[in-house]
């Protein structure tokens, strides 16, 4: 498991994983079907209107594939960052997401991704993998905040459900938040690119897979791959055609 936290200092920021429950309030997920449609920012408008200010948000990717980590991200960025082009990684391309990155670390007041590594995913199953990553990530970026005299006032959580036993400011579970806030769609680029790259240099050390174009998901040649050559140590065991392949080989 590697961590890379930073603050604008570069400095290296360490914590436990805390135990206790944080406050929840979440969306009103009735508003995504109206018809005004998702803009970038609109959770950040919404907080300051409540003066809850300032907020962290934080995002996954990878809970997915068959292979490699599942990697998290916080950021909190600084008031007035401009990131012309900022959105959901998903609906941005490989070159915007790499050129979005230094300017995301570069204007975050803080940030933190956090990888977790295959043995973990098999430990703690998928969920529990992908939330301690980001209860991880997050709290390394409230010390960071805190200490440069910055304490966030709410964290923000894409998805549907707040990050078990974070301690801290109250959190909100945003569904599509990656479209909605700033804070979450720059925590969603850094962590894609982070786990993009650990895959293009796993293509090198296990060619043949093809980890470098589908990234471990299960695309049909990847399939095809894991057929032929069987699982590698970074497939995750406990995913279902991994595990059909790894009962079959005993």
């Amino acid at each position: 498991m590697a961590r890379k936290t930073r603050s604008p200092s570069a400095r290296k920021v360490s914590t436990s994983e805390s135990t206790s429950n944080a406050s929840l309030r979440t969306t009103n997920q009735g508003d995504l079907f109206t018809a005004k449609p998702l803009r970038i920012g609109d959770e950040e408008r919404r907080c300051r209107r409540e003066g809850t200010w300032p907020v962290v948000g934080t995002d996954e990717v990878g809970r997915g594939p068959l292979a490699g980590p599942v990697v998290a991200a916080a950021v909190l960025l600084a008031d007035g960052a401009r990131l012309p082009g900022l959105d959901d990684s998903k609906k941005l391309s490989a070159a915007q997401r790499e050129a979005l990155v230094p300017e995301i670390e570069r204007q975050a007041v803080a940030f933190s991704v956090v990888e977790c590594s295959v043995e973990e995913i098999t430990e703690r199953n998928i969920l529990g993998a992908s939330m301690w990553a980001m209860h991880q990530a997050v709290s390394h970026v409230c010390a960071a905040a805190r200490d440069q005299g910055v304490p966030p006032a709410l964290v923000l959580v894409d998805g549907n459900r707040p990050i078990p036993g974070l301690e801290g400011p109250p959190q909100r579970a945003v569904v599509k938040g990656d479209s909605r806030s700033r804070a979450i769609a720059a925590a969603s680029v850094l962590a894609k690119v982070h786990r993009d790259r650990l895959m293009v240099a796993m293509a090198a050390e296990f060619p043949g897979y093809g980890f470098a174009g589908h990234k471990g998901y299960p695309t049909p040649k990847h399939l095809a791959a894991l057929r032929a050559l069987g699982p590698c140590v970074h497939h995750r065991p406990t995913f279902a055609p991994v595990a059909a392949l790894l009962k079959a080989r005993d």
